[in-house]
């Protein structure tokens, strides 16, 4: 797969400052959202940085971060738990049904497709696995004011509505939730076994 190319990638450039000028989510939230046990494999899909997948370290078997930019992979620190992998999280580098969670924190905004972003999400989801996705909540005004910004910068963001995200996941055996809080949604889309 060749990864399109972009005149300007903002992210690697704001990659060494990108954890002090973006602050993470609510940890407690996202922890209670995820559900994880000691065994889980879980994949930080569009992870950046890797913040997300070092909150979460200490309790699963390991996380893999996912991310294009190779700026904000060199970021992620080099721990046993954590594996950084450049990828479009359009098309996975991982054998189907490989994770038990896959979250996407504050990036599925900024893919190109976002359709084939959950279909492939979904296709390395285990059987009775979890996506749990936390976006900007774009019915907000604060969060409209975002988006213009990273339009303004010829950021190629694209916000959706909760309602809209969990209908990118339109497959048999499949429940969503939706919660919203303090700007952000977090959309909980839950595999049956």
């Amino acid at each position: 797969m060749v990864l399109p190319q972009t005149i300007f990638d903002h992210f690697s450039f704001i990659a060494p400052h990108y954890d002090r000028l973006i602050p993470l989510g609510s940890r407690k939230k996202m922890l209670e959202l995820l559900a994880l046990s000691p065994q889980h494999r879980v994949l930080d899909a569009g992870g950046g940085t890797g913040r997300v997948a070092r909150m979460l370290q200490e309790f699963v078997r390991h996380v893999v971060v996912a991310d294009i930019s190779l700026g904000m992979l060199r970021e992620v620190p080099r721990e046993d738990k954590l594996l950084p992998v450049n990828s479009q999280v359009e098309y996975l580098p991982f054998a189907d049904e490989s994770f038990d969670r896959v979250v996407m924190v504050d990036a599925l905004h900024h893919v190109t497709n976002q359709e084939k972003t959950a279909q492939d999400m979904w296709r390395v989801l285990k059987p009775g696995g979890w996506i749990v996705i936390e976006e900007p909540d774009i019915r907000t005004f604060a969060v409209k004011l975002l988006a213009l910004g990273e339009k303004l910068l010829l950021m190629r963001s694209h916000f959706l509505a909760p309602g809209r995200i969990a209908g990118l996941f339109k497959f048999p055996s499949v429940k969503t939730n939706m919660h919203a809080e303090n700007n952000n949604a977090w959309i909980v889309i839950k595999r049956s076994q």
